[in-house]
C-alpha cells in the first residue's frame, strides 16, 4: 500500500512527508520546559523547521531535474523517515545549514552531464561546498566532488581544473574580509584533537544501534544494485549517479571524523541514501517484496520512537 501510493508524484504524498517531518521535528524537542520558550526561540526553532522542509524540496527538486529517480516520491518519504529515524539531526542549525549547502553544490555538480554552462557550475559547486564549511568544519570534504567530477568526465581543460579551487578560496577571502571589517578575531589555532573525535559511546544506546543497523544494512544493500545498475543507465547521466554514491561514502566519512557526535551529523548522509535505496526499489518486480521493503523502513522509525 505505501509502495503504490508515492509509485507516483502526488500532492498527498508532500502532505505525508510534512507531518512526518513535524513528528521528527517535535521529537527532538520533547524535553523542552516552558521555561525555554521565548519570542526568539519560537522564530529560530520555525526558521529551521522551514529549513528542513525546504531541503524536502531541493531534494525533490534535484532528483527531478536530473532524472535520478523514476516520477515517484519514495526519495522524499525516506528522507523524512531518516529524519525520523534520527530525529535528533533537526537539532543542530550548523549542521542543517551546511548539509542545505551541500545539496546546493551537489545539484550543480549532477547537472554537470548537460554540459552546459561548466565554468559556471564547478565554480557554484564549490562555492557551495565552501559556504557549507564555515557552518560543519568536515563538510568541506564534499569539495572532493568537484575534482572527481572532473576526473570522471576526463576534462582536460586546465581551467576547469583551476576554477573549483578559485570558487572554494572566495568564499573564504569574503569571509576573512568580513570578520576583519568587524573586527573580530581571526586567528586561528589549529589542534587536531578538536577537528576529529573517534569517541563513538553516544552511540551506544538502544535507539542509535537498532538505528544505525537498520539505515546501514539496508543502505549498504542498496548500494550493491545501485552500482550495478549503473550500467544501465544512459551514457551521459552515468558520472550523475556516481558522484551521488561518492557523496554517500564521503558523508559516511563526515560522520566518522565528526569532533563531536551527537546524532545531527548523520544528516549528510540523508539524500544520497534516499536516492540509492529509492533506485533499489525500482529495480523490485515482485509488488509484494517491494511492500514489505518500504514497509520496514516506515514503521521501525515509528517504532523506536516507543523505547
Amino acid at each position: 500500500m505505501i509502495a503504490s501510493i508515492f509509485s507516483k508524484s502526488k500532492p498527498i504524498n508532500f502532505i505525508i512527508v510534512f507531518f512526518i517531518t513535524v513528528l521528527a521535528f517535535f521529537m527532538a524537542r520533547k524535553n523542552l520546559i516552558i521555561n525555554d520558550f521565548s519570542v526568539g526561540f519560537i522564530f529560530k526553532q520555525l526558521g529551521m523547521f522551514l529549513l528542513c522542509c525546504l531541503t524536502i524540496l531541493v531534494i525533490n527538486f534535484i532528483i527531478y531535474k536530473n532524472n535520478l529517480t523514476n516520477k515517484n516520491n519514495y526519495d522524499i518519504l525516506l528522507f523524512s523517515l531518516f529524519l525520523l529515524l534520527f530525529y535528533q539531526t533537526t537539532n543542530n542549525t550548523y549542521i542543517l545549514l551546511s548539509n542545505f549547502f551541500v545539496l546546493l553544490g551537489l545539484r550543480r555538480l549532477i547537472s554537470l552531464h548537460t554540459q552546459k554552462s561548466i565554468k559556471k557550475k564547478l565554480f557554484d559547486a564549490a562555492f557551495w561546498f565552501g559556504i557549507a564549511t564555515l557552518f560543519y568544519f568536515w563538510s568541506g570534504l564534499f569539495f572532493i566532488l568537484t575534482i572527481i567530477s572532473l576526473l570522471l568526465y576526463t576534462d582536460n581543460n586546465i581551467r576547469h581544473w583551476i576554477i573549483p579551487f578559485v570558487g572554494y578560496l572566495t568564499v573564504f577571502i569574503i569571509a576573512i574580509s568580513v570578520w576583519l571589517i568587524t573586527n573580530r578575531d581571526v586567528t586561528f589555532s589549529f589542534n587536531l584533537k578538536d577537528f576529529i573525535s573517534f569517541d563513538f559511546s553516544i552511540y551506544n544506546t538502544t535507539n542509535y544501534l537498532i538505528g544505525t543497523t537498520f539505515a546501514l544494512s539496508f543502505g549498504i544493500w542498496a548500494s550493491i544494485f545501485y552500482v550495478q545498475n549503473i550500467k544501465k543507465k544512459k551514457k551521459s547521466l552515468r558520472v550523475s549517479f556516481k558522484i551521488v554514491m561518492l557523496a554517500a561514502v564521503i558523508a559516511f566519512f563526515v560522520i566518522i571524523l565528526s569532533p563531536l557526535k551527537t546524532g545531527s551529523e548523520f544528516l549528510f548522509a540523508f539524500a544520497p541514501l534516499a536516492i540509492i535505496i529509492t533506485n533499489y526499489l525500482q529495480t523490485i518486480q515482485e509488488n509484494w517484496f517491494k511492500e514489505v521493503f518500504l514497509s520496514m523502513l516506515f514503521v521501525v522509525p515509528f517504532l523506536l520512537l516507543l523505547l
